[in-house]
């Protein structure tokens, strides 16, 4: 039996981090991979990126990564309300003054996707990892898609599992021959009602995947008051507190 941890989307949010990465080591999980967008929204983006770097987990580069390691313009997004927008902006425009250079040239080399092949037994399984989709790092796939699209993919990627994040929603969804498409929900940002931090757990024995959605807490009120105390807007410490803000 093999397990491996895969989690996504901590924006910033080193106290959730640190809760996740300590329960991945309460369960004895040695493998762990990150799904990308580790800035952006709460205040430790260096914090987070040195974490990663010093422990050696491999991440994808998400939208957040990419648009702060490039320098790409910030482009409004029409589900976004004109408070959203204004504060996203205010945000994102907040890590590309205090990202170092040397941490923005780490998210610059981060793999777009990247595809593992564990052997079990006799058995070979295919996991691909991706921020969002195979050809995109910006695309929102939520379970309510069509089960032909996830299909589809599993077929592109010639993979028993495809894991995605991007969306801050958890999900898991089965097809035929024990294939799975899976979101592993958000670090740092969930969008879930309880808000509580979400990885993944895949079980690999001989005869098949199993898949674990874990959700723990984390000190959620470190995190506002040190939002609220950084010249990111409160909105994002609003967001995580549930209070007064339309998600979408």
């Amino acid at each position: 039996m093999i397990q491996i941890a895969i989690f996504s989307d901590v924006h910033g949010n080193l106290p959730a981090l640190d809760s996740v990465l300590k329960d991945i080591k309460a369960r004895g999980i040695q493998h762990k991979f990150c799904l990308g967008d580790l800035i952006d929204f709460a205040p430790w983006g260096n914090e987070v990126i040195e974490k990663m770097r010093s422990l050696n987990i491999l991440c994808l580069m998400g939208n957040h990564d990419e648009r702060i390691a490039f320098d790409f313009p910030v482009v409004p997004l029409s589900k976004h309300s004109e408070e959203e927008t204004e504060a996203r902006f205010i945000a994102i425009d907040h890590s590309k003054k205090h990202i170092t250079k040397e941490n923005k040239k780490f998210l610059s080399e981060l793999p777009f996707h990247l595809k593992l092949n564990y052997k079990v037994g006799k058995k070979h399984w295919n996991i691909q990892l991706v921020h969002s989709s195979l050809s995109s790092n910006d695309t929102y796939l939520y379970e309510s898609e069509e089960d032909e699209i996830f299909i589809r993919m599993l077929e592109d990627a010639q993979s028993d599992v495809i894991v995605m994040g991007h969306t801050h929603l958890s999900f898991k969804k089965q097809f035929e021959n024990n294939t799975w498409a899976i979101n592993c929900g958000s670090v740092g940002r969930s969008k879930e009602e309880n808000r509580l931090a979400s990885y993944l757990v895949l079980t690999l024995d001989e005869e098949k995947i199993t898949p674990e959605i874990i959700q723990i807490p984390y000190p959620i009120d470190e995190t506002v008051r040190q939002i609220k105390e950084s010249g990111i807007p409160d909105y994002y410490a609003l967001f995580l507190k549930n209070e007064n803000v339309l998600i979408l």
